[in-house]
C-alpha cells in the first residue's frame, strides 16, 4: 500500500490526502444523526492531540525544509522564512474578520457565519497539505510526514463538522439538511490541496516561502482557535497533556521515520 501511494503522482497524493481531511469533516457533520451533544472532554482532547501534530507539523515538515530549501536556491533564508510565515498568518487573520464582520445576533445569520468563517479557513488548511505533498518531489518532505500533516488537520476538522451541523440542527433545521451544510464546508479542502501542489511543482522557486506560508497559517489556527478551545476545558492540565502527546506523535514519525 505504501509503496503504491509512493508511486503516485504529488497532485493525486495531495487529492488523496485532502479527501482524508474532507472525510473527517463529514464525520464530525454525521453526529447530528446520533446525539443532540457530544462528550465535551472528548472534543477537547481531540483538538489538543491535533494542535500538537501540527505545531510539530509546522516546524519538522514545514519550516526546517523551507530553510535548507532556500539555502540551496541561494535565497536569504531567514527573510523568505519570515516574510512567508508572516503572510500566512496575516491571511487567517484577514479572513476572520472579514467573516466577524458580518457576524449578527439571529440564529440563522449566526449559523451561516459560522460555516462560511470555518469553509474560509479549511481554503489554507488545504493548500497546506497540497504544498506538503507537492515538496515531495524535491526530496524536502517524507511521505509518512506529509501525511501525517494531513491527518492532524483531518482531526481538527472533526469537531469543526460537528460545530456546524449541530448548531443548524438546534435551530430548527432537519438532520439531513443539518449534515449537508456541516460536510460542505471542507469541500474546499480537497480543491485547495490541488492547487497547491500544482503551484509548487510548477514554481519550484516559491517553494520555501510557500512552505512556510502554510507554516504560518497552521501555527495561526493553533494559537487562535485550536488550543484556546481545547483550553476550556476543566481540566485544560489534562487536555495540554493531550497537546505534548499529538506534538510527541508527530515528531517522531517525522524525525525517527523520515
Amino acid at each position: 500500500m505504501i509503496e503504491f501511494l509512493e508511486n503516485l503522482n504529488p497532485i493525486v497524493q495531495a487529492l488523496l490526502a485532502t479527501l482524508v481531511t474532507y472525510a473527517f469533516t463529514v464525520l464530525g457533520s454525521s453526529l447530528v444523526f446520533f446525539f443532540k451533544k457530544v462528550n465535551r472532554n472528548l472534543m477537547d482532547a481531540m483538538l489538543g492531540l491535533a494542535g500538537g501534530v501540527m505545531i510539530a507539523a509546522s516546524f519538522f515538515s514545514l519550516i526546517a525544509p523551507a530553510v535548507d530549501k532556500a539555502e540551496s536556491l541561494g535565497q536569504i533564508p531567514w527573510l523568505v522564512v519570515s516574510v512567508g510565515f508572516f503572510l500566512g498568518g496575516v491571511l487567517l487573520f484577514v479572513t476572520d474578520k472579514i467573516s466577524s464582520k458580518f457576524l449578527k445576533s439571529s440564529d440563522d445569520k449566526r449559523n451561516f457565519m459560522l460555516m462560511l468563517s470555518i469553509t474560509m479557513h479549511n481554503i489554507p488548511e488545504g493548500l497546506v497539505v497540497g504544498l506538503a505533498f507537492g515538496s515531495l518531489i524535491y526530496g524536502d518532505a517524507t511521505l509518512s510526514s506529509a501525511f501525517m500533516l494531513a491527518l492532524g488537520i483531518g482531526i481538527q476538522n472533526f469537531p469543526e463538522g460537528s460545530s456546524i451541523s449541530l448548531p443548524l440542527r438546534r435551530s430548527g433545521m432537519s438532520r439531513k439538511k443539518a449534515f449537508f451544510m456541516g460536510q460542505i464546508s471542507g469541500i474546499v479542502e480537497p480543491i485547495a490541496g490541488v492547487i497547491g501542489a500544482l503551484l509548487v511543482l510548477k514554481i519550484e522557486g516559491i517553494l520555501p516561502i510557500a512552505l512556510a506560508f502554510a507554516a504560518g497559517a497552521m501555527i495561526y489556527v493553533v494559537v487562535e482557535e485550536i488550543i484556546p478551545e481545547s483550553q476550556t476545558n476543566k481540566r485544560k492540565d489534562l487536555m495540554a497533556f493531550f497537546t505534548l502527546i499529538g506534538f510527541i506523535i508527530m515528531m517522531v514519525l517525522d524525525v525517527g521515520l523520515g
